[in-house]
C-alpha cells in the first residue's frame, strides 16, 4: 500500500473517491487542487502506477490495451501538464480480419488532404475494405440519417434508446454483409456487445464521435513504453501526493456508506483491506465520490441499506448488466512479421462469441523491448490480446486460452504464427468489469448528481446533464471528464470548501472539437422538418 500523505490543512474539507480508474483520478486532481484533502480507495494493491504490474517471473503486464483517439481534449492536456507528450505512439493503422482473411484496414485519416465528414472518411477508404461490395457500404447511409435525429429532443433519444442496434440497422436496410462483416465487429470491441445487446442511441452516439464527427476522428495512437499507469497515473499521483492533500488506500474495498444521524449527509465509509481481513472507517468526510461500475455499485448498495433507500436511483444502476473481459499477453520465441500493428479478430468460431483484439507490443514499443521482457534478453515478438463479452473465454483454462490465441486465432490471420513457440503467458480474468449500455438502460444509468449532495457520481457510464461532454461511449476521456465534472459539482454545491475561498476553484474541462457545418446543417432540417411532422402523428419509421 502505498504510503499514506498528510493533511495540509486541517480546514478543509475531506472527500472519498471510491474507484481509481481515469474517473477517479481525474475527481481526486480536481478536489486536490482546490485544496480539498481526498482519501481515494481501490482494491488495486497500488492504485498509483507506481508499483508496475508484473507476472510472476516480472514481466510487464497490463489489463487491457487501451488507445487515445483524436478528440481526447483533457487527457492531451494532462499530458502537456505532466511533461508527458512523447509517452504516445505515432498514430497508427489498423486492421479487420475474418477467417476469410483481411476485410479492411483502417488508414491514419489525418495523414491525407481533410475533407468534410463522412465524405473523407468515404474517400480515404475507398480501397480500404477489401470483401465489402459499394452496395454493402452505401447501404449504411440511412444510419447517418438517424444520427442527425438522435438528440432533436430527449425524448428522441429515449425512442433510440429503447430499441437496440440491430433492429435500427435492419429497418434502416443496412445490409447483412455490412452488418455482420464491418458493424458487428465494430461494436464488439468498441461498446463490448454485439449490436443486438446494446442501444440503438448508444451505439450511435459511438459511432458518431470515434468515426463520423471528422474525417481523422477515428485517428487512435497508443502507449509507446511500458503502461498507462506508469506513464500517466503514476506521476499525476506522485503531483498530488506532493500537494500534502491525497491518502491513497490501496488494496481496500469500500463496504459501507454510513449516513448521518438525520440521513441527510454521508458521514463515513466502511473499508476493507484485503490484505489484512480487517475493517476500519474513514470518518469526517463530506462527500463521496462513486468512481465505479455497475458491479461496484451494487454491492456497496447491498451493504448500505440506509443508504440504498436515500438514493434507490443507485440500487437501480446496480442492478444494470456489466461485460465480461479477458486479456492475454504471450511472450514468442521468434519475431512475427504483421503489417499493421493493431488488429480486430472478427466473426472466428474460436471467439465463442467474444470480441477481440490483438497487438503487436514489439512494434508498438520498439524502442523498449528490454522493459516487455522484464530487463532480460528479448527473444521474439510480445503480443497482448483482449476478449470482451468473453463469458465462455473465460470459462477455458489459462493453457485453453492461450492455445486458442496461438493454435486457432493468429496462424489464419498471419501464417508466420504456426512457427512461434509460446515462452511464457499471462491470462487474467475480469469479471463484469465494464459498462453494459443495453437497451432501454439509459434511465437506469447513474446521474452525476444524485439525491444527497454529498454523493456526487462519476465513470464512463454516468448521465452528466447538463454537464454532458462530446466524448462518448467506453472512452477514457470521458470517463475523466466525467470524474473532473463530479469533483466540480462538488465545489460548485458548497458541500466542500478548501483552507480558503480563493482556492475553490473549477477545474476546466475542454470540449471536444466543434461540429462541422454540415451536421449542425443536417440536424437543423431534421429537427425543421420532424417537428411539425411529430406534432401530427408523424415519425421517421424506424422509431415508430
Amino acid at each position: 500500500m502505498p504510503e499514506l500523505s498528510k493533511v495540509a490543512n486541517a480546514d478543509a474539507s475531506h472527500v472519498v473517491v471510491i474507484g481509481a480508474g481515469w474517473a477517479g483520478w481525474g475527481a481526486a486532481k480536481a478536489l486536490c487542487e482546490a485544496g480539498v484533502h481526498v482519501t481515494l480507495i481501490d482494491g488495486m494493491s497500488d492504485p498509483t502506477g507506481r508499483t508496475p504490474m508484473r507476472t510472476a517471473s516480472g514481466k510487464p503486464f497490463e489489463a487491457g490495451t487501451r488507445g487515445f483517439w483524436r478528440d481526447y481534449p483533457n487527457i492531451n492536456a494532462l499530458t502537456v501538464e505532466l511533461g508527458r507528450t512523447d509517452v504516445f505512439t505515432e498514430f497508427t493503422t489498423s486492421a479487420f480480419w475474418s477467417p476469410a482473411g483481411l476485410e479492411a484496414t483502417a488508414p491514419v485519416f489525418g495523414d491525407g488532404p481533410q475533407l468534410p465528414s463522412p465524405l473523407g472518411q468515404a474517400l480515404s477508404t475507398i480501397k480500404n475494405f477489401k470483401r465489402l461490395t459499394l452496395a454493402d457500404r452505401l447501404s449504411i447511409a440511412g444510419l447517418l440519417v438517424a444520427i442527425l435525429d438522435l438528440n432533436r429532443d430527449e425524448e428522441t433519444f429515449r425512442r433510440y434508446d429503447a430499441i437496440d442496434a440491430l433492429t435500427l440497422f435492419r429497418q434502416l436496410k443496412i445490409s447483412e454483409r455490412m452488418i455482420n462483416e464491418f458493424l458487428r465487429p465494430i461494436l464488439l470491441v468498441g461498446l463490448f456487445k454485439p449490436p443486438e445487446e446494446l442501444s440503438a442511441a448508444v451505439t450511435m452516439e459511438l459511432l458518431y464521435h470515434y468515426a463520423l464527427a471528422h474525417q481523422d476522428s477515428f485517428d487512435v495512437r497508443w502507449i509507446r513504453s511500458r503502461s498507462i499507469a506508469e506513464q500517466l497515473i503514476a506521476p499525476l499521483a506522485e503531483r498530488l501526493l506532493d500537494l500534502g492533500q491525497l491518502t491513497v488506500l490501496g488494496g481496500t474495498l469500500a463496504t459501507r456508506l454510513n449516513l448521518d444521524h438525520l440521513g441527510e449527509a454521508i458521514q463515513a465509509v466502511q473499508v476493507l483491506s484485503q490484505g489484512t481481513g480487517r475493517s476500519s472507517v474513514v470518518d469526517d468526510i463530506d462527500g463521496v465520490v462513486l468512481a465505479v461500475g455497475a458491479k461496484g455499485m451494487n454491492a456497496l448498495m447491498a451493504q448500505s441499506p440506509r443508504c440504498s433507500n436515500v438514493l434507490p436511483e443507485l440500487v437501480d444502476a446496480g442492478n444494470l448488466g456489466a461485460i465480461d473481459v479477458v486479456s492475454v499477453r504471450l511472450w514468442l520465441d521468434r519475431y512475427v512479421a504483421v503489417a499493421d500493428p493493431v488488429n480486430v479478430f472478427s466473426r472466428f468460431g474460436s471467439l465463442r462469441g467474444a470480441g477481440a483484439t490483438f497487438f503487436m507490443l514489439d512494434q508498438l514499443q520498439n524502442g523498449d523491448q528490454d522493459a516487455l521482457w522484464g530487463g532480460g534478453e528479448p527473444q521474439g515478438s510480445v503480443v497482448a490480446s483482449d476478449f470482451y463479452n468473453a463469458t465462455a473465454i473465460a470459462a477455458l483454462s489459462d493453457q485453453e486460452i492461450a492455445d486458442t490465441l496461438l493454435s486457432e486465432l493468429l496462424p489464419q490471420v498471419v501464417p508466420g504464427f504456426r512457427f512461434a513457440q509460446v515462452m511464457e503467458f499471462e491470462v487474467r480474468r475480469y469479471s463484469g468489469s465494464v459498462s453494459l449500455f443495453s437497451p432501454g438502460s439509459f434511465d437506469k444509468r447513474p446521474q452525476l448528481l444524485t439525491s444527497l449532495p454529498s454523493v456526487v457520481c462519476a465513470g464512463d457510464w454516468v448521465r452528466m446533464g447538463e454537464r454532458e461532454h462530446g466524448a462518448k461511449g467506453l472512452c477514457q476521456e470521458r470517463a475523466y471528464v466525467c470524474g473532473l465534472e463530479a469533483a466540480n459539482a462538488l465545489l460548485r454545491s458548497g458541500v466542500v470548501r478548501g483552507p480558503n475561498a480563493a482556492t475553490l476553484q473549477e477545474h476546466p474541462v475542454r470540449p471536444i472539437r466543434a461540429e462541422e457545418p454540415q451536421v449542425l446543417l443536417g440536424r437543423a432540417i431534421n429537427k425543421l422538418v420532424m417537428d411539425p411532422l411529430e406534432a401530427f402523428g408523424i415519425r421517421w419509421p424506424w422509431i415508430a
